[in-house]
């Protein structure tokens, strides 16, 4: 299908290789608009299989097998919606006239935080924190000494803090080497060290882009916990000098990304302190972080996401943070709801008590098992302002109990 050409939603058919939390919401929303929708994971009875019209179970990794349901179920989109994928059966398909979202070429980079971070310090010369990339002990040796004590360690493959972890001292490096290798969700064989910046607070920047060009939501800041997301709320403040250098680098790094056909949400990741800011991460696709947009906007990052891709209109309503027109948002918050051990059909106690708070909602995402630990489900919440919006989400969260079913 040619790109440009306008589309009845009723008409498209949506491919998404990954079916989690995040991907259920945006087959959701895809349906809302009449698509038709196949949802595919490692796992059977995923949570975006649960809502999508048919659904398949192989290794997301196995490029035939992701060419075999291409070329069965002839999808206008193939959406990712998790890291670890064979990128290169995508830039194939691509090549072949298969529309990837938001292009293969953004999907190959960003699975690997080795291809984002020297595109986003190397070629568009972005501020980052201080890195080396090592594939073996003695690099990381040589790479912690470049950038530092204390330095941060991650699998170049990898999510919500998989395998991450924070080396104070070299003794602590032989352990960390050791627990990316064992705990990344990708198995490249190497990792980045960073050094640690002194930032005030972190903020995810949703950043679209779609037909009428690039929009921005309010920035979201969030907590994490060993790198993985804990807490978020919109809006971030920060100064306008800060929110503008923030769009200045997301518009680089999503634009440079997309060309000119590339379309979708990207959750770009940044360090602030005070005015100055500091590139991190980027995920092509909604981020976890974003889910407070469920509540605290008049239109989630997932249905920013499906309306970019299938060209349909995002009017931008507000004028007003930072002087600068962004997605309409009342003050939101979320916080994860996670199980720890291992159960299967878990069930959750106590979400009538959470649901008292005025304002309070509760996503459950039908996850069929737990091993160690995951995020089960989110606590989310609107206020006066985002104090009283992260209170309402932190408590709420804190009522509900993950139990074996």
């Amino acid at each position: 299908m040619k790109f440009g050409t306008p589309l009845k939603p009723s008409a498209v058919k949506i491919l998404f290789l990954g079916s989690g939390e995040l991907g259920k919401e945006v087959v959701i929303e895809a349906m809302r608009l009449g698509c038709e929708v196949v949802a595919c994971d490692r796992y059977e009875n995923a949570p975006a299989m649960q809502v999508a019209h048919r659904s398949y179970v192989f290794n997301m990794r196995d490029g035939k097998a992701i060419r075999k349901v291409v070329q069965k179920e002839k999808p206008d989109f193939i959406v990712p919606e998790i890291e670890a994928i064979a990128t290169d059966e995508l830039v194939k398909l691509e090549r072949e006239g298969w529309r990837v979202i938001p292009t293969a070429r953004a999907v190959r980079l960003t699975m690997d935080r080795q291809g984002i971070r020297q595109l986003a310090a190397e070629t568009l010369k972005l501020p980052t924190s201080p890195y080396r990339f090592a594939g073996s002990l003695e690099e990381l040796e040589a790479g912690a000494r470049a950038v530092g004590f204390p330095c941060f360690i991650k699998p170049t493959m990898s999510s919500s803090g998989h395998g991450q972890s924070m080396a104070k001292k070299p003794q602590d490096l032989k352990k960390a080497w050791e627990f990316a290798m064992k705990d990344g969700r990708g198995k490249t064989g190497k990792v980045i060290v960073e050094g640690k910046i002194n930032f005030d607070y972190e903020i995810t920047l949703l950043t679209v882009r779609h037909k009428g060009g690039i929009s921005f939501c309010a920035p979201v800041g969030h907590r994490q916990v060993d790198g993985d997301y804990v807490e978020s709320w919109q809006p971030q403040p920060m100064s306008k000098i800060a929110l503008k250098k923030a769009r200045n680098i997301a518009k680089k790094v999503v634009g440079e990304l997309c060309g000119t056909k590339g379309r979708g949400i990207f959750g770009v990741e940044l360090f602030v302190k005070g005015d100055k800011v500091w590139f991190s991460e980027l995920s092509p696709r909604p981020h976890d972080t974003g889910m407070v947009t469920m509540v605290s906007q008049t239109m989630s990052e997932m249905e920013l996401h499906v309306r970019a891709i299938l060209d349909l209109p995002i009017p931008l309503l507000r004028r007003g943070f930072g002087g600068l027109a962004s997605i309409p948002y009342v003050p939101g918050a979320s916080y994860a709801i996670l199980a720890h051990g291992n159960m299967k059909n878990p069930t959750y106690e106590r979400v009538g008590e959470a649901l008292k708070i005025p304002g309070t909602h509760i996503r459950i995402f039908g996850k069929p098992e737990v091993t160690g630990h995951r995020r089960m489900a989110v606590a989310l919440a609107v206020g006066k302002d985002v104090k009283e919006a992260r209170k309402k989400a932190t408590t709420a969260a804190k009522k509900i109990r993950v139990v074996n079913g």
